[in-house]
């Protein structure tokens, strides 16, 4: 039995995965009510600031995507992207019940990983965007935040 070469798929570009990040959050808002895919952006806008590469940038876009249901594990393993885009995606996709350190350990072992989530801690605990909330969730994530950031052994001026 042979086998049928399998052609090569065009990666899809930076413009393609946010179109797809935007299409798959539609709807759904953030904590203070804002649309979703505005968080999507600074994350990407924080990545590429931070002189984060396409795969980085990409995978800002789609960091979400898994955890929050909008996209399912499969459609990410046959995704046309990069492997670093998905290990990426992965690493920073939360896991139910897992506690926070192994989050942390997992973050830091995977290449690109690291300047992605600064990015989004960077965003997150945006004081404008914290100022929105009620006191005792801003207090909660600020310090969830702060958490985070010192896992992965990122200061807390982002």
């Amino acid at each position: 039995m042979t086998e049928t070469p399998r052609t090569p798929r065009t990666p899809l570009t930076l413009a393609q995965v946010e179109a797809t990040a935007r299409a798959a959050h539609a709807g759904q808002t953030d904590k203070a009510g804002r649309p979703y895919a505005e968080h999507l952006r600074a994350v990407a806008e924080g990545v590429r600031e931070r002189g984060g590469d396409e795969d980085q940038i990409a995978a800002a876009w789609l960091h979400d995507a898994v955890e929050d249901d909008a996209l399912s594990p499969q459609w990410l393993r046959e995704a046309a992207l990069s492997s670093r885009t998905k290990d990426i995606v992965l690493a920073v996709t939360k896991r139910a019940g897992e506690p926070p350190e192994a989050y942390a350990a997992r973050i830091l072992a995977t290449p690109g990983a690291p300047l992605v989530k600064e990015a989004d801690l960077a965003h997150n605990a945006d004081p404008a965007r914290l100022a929105v909330l009620d006191e005792a969730t801003r207090m909660r994530l600020t310090e969830k935040y702060a958490r985070m950031r010192a896992l992965l052994g990122q200061s807390d001026a982002t």
